[in-house]
């Protein structure tokens, strides 16, 4: 037997259950067999034989490229296309693709539509297919712990049970608008009224390259990089906390998220990765 020949037998295996891993992402027969497509396209291309787990390796291919997809439905949703509907059956579809939509349930489904694309990957991978956060942590560039806390959201959901809210909202909130105020009014004092002397900012890689210095400490330093800037900023809540969302060409560009210390902000991490923010559940706040 040829090695081609030897691996896509190998791949065949596995094929249902990635067709199982992509279903529960997806929701679309139609997209569940173009992601295990495009895994058997990266197997060819890649070094099959240096894999020691291959159902390991094909589940975290088929969960990116799952991923990307994801990612890329919510961008078009920018656009006044209406809202993706899940595919729990189909007319014509395959027997086996009839079982495996009966084993989800519609139901759930729409639930899934809900989440973020993170939040729904931590979710079907953890939950329902065991894979460690270990391993889902690098699939959505995040720690294990932060790939934990998406997959607990994401349950909170599936359960419909109400999120976490942060009930010293009302106070952070103030802290925000006073925040806000003083950094476009190129308030300097006002600035170092909110911050907290040792407040730390760190920008992502986007952020960077968009011109942020990558770190900043201290009141003062962090005051002089807001002073006279936010003109497009709006409070907001980013994952159900309180944070600042920028927008300008009438779309979301960065995030500020706040750590507080009492009445003073003690960090902000500026993230303007598309991805990190597309993961997000992000509500801007009215004035």
């Amino acid at each position: 037997m040829d090695e081609k020949n030897f691996w896509g037998r190998q791949f065949e295996a596995n094929r249902a259950h990635l067709r199982a891993v992509a279903y529960r992402m997806l929701g679309s027969t139609g997209e569940v067999d173009d992601a295990v497509q495009e895994a058997w396209l990266r197997l060819g291309r890649s070094d099959a034989g240096a894999v020691e787990n291959l159902r390991g390796w094909l589940t975290t291919v088929v969960a990116r490229i799952c991923l990307d997809m994801l990612r890329a439905r919510k961008t078009r949703r920018e656009e006044p296309m209406g809202p993706h509907t899940p595919e729990p059956s189909i007319p014509d579809a395959h027997e086996h693709d009839a079982e495996m939509a009966d084993s989800v349930g519609a139901a759930l489904l729409v639930v899934l539509e809900t989440l973020a694309p993170a939040e729904r990957l931590a979710f079907v991978l953890h939950d329902m297919f065991a894979v460690p956060f270990e391993e889902i942590a690098p699939i959505v560039g995040r720690t294990p712990a932060a790939a934990r806390q998406l997959a607990s959201r994401a349950r909170r959901r599936v359960q419909g049970t109400p999120p976490i809210v942060d009930d010293d909202l009302d106070h952070k909130r103030r802290i925000v608008d006073a925040f806000l105020a003083a950094s476009k009014n190129g308030d300097f004092e006002g600035l170092l009224a909110v911050l907290d002397p040792d407040v730390v900012f760190r920008a992502d890689e986007a952020a960077v390259r968009l011109g942020s210095l990558a770190e900043i400490r201290g009141a003062a330093a962090v005051a002089g990089t807001f002073k006279g800037r936010a003109q497009a900023a709006r409070p907001a809540l980013a994952d159900g906390t309180m944070a600042v969302a920028v927008i300008f060409g009438g779309r979301l560009r960065i995030v500020l998220r706040l750590a507080f210390a009492g009445d003073r902000i003690s960090g902000v991490e500026a993230i303007a990765d598309a991805a990190r923010i597309g993961d997000m559940d992000v509500e801007v706040l009215e004035r």
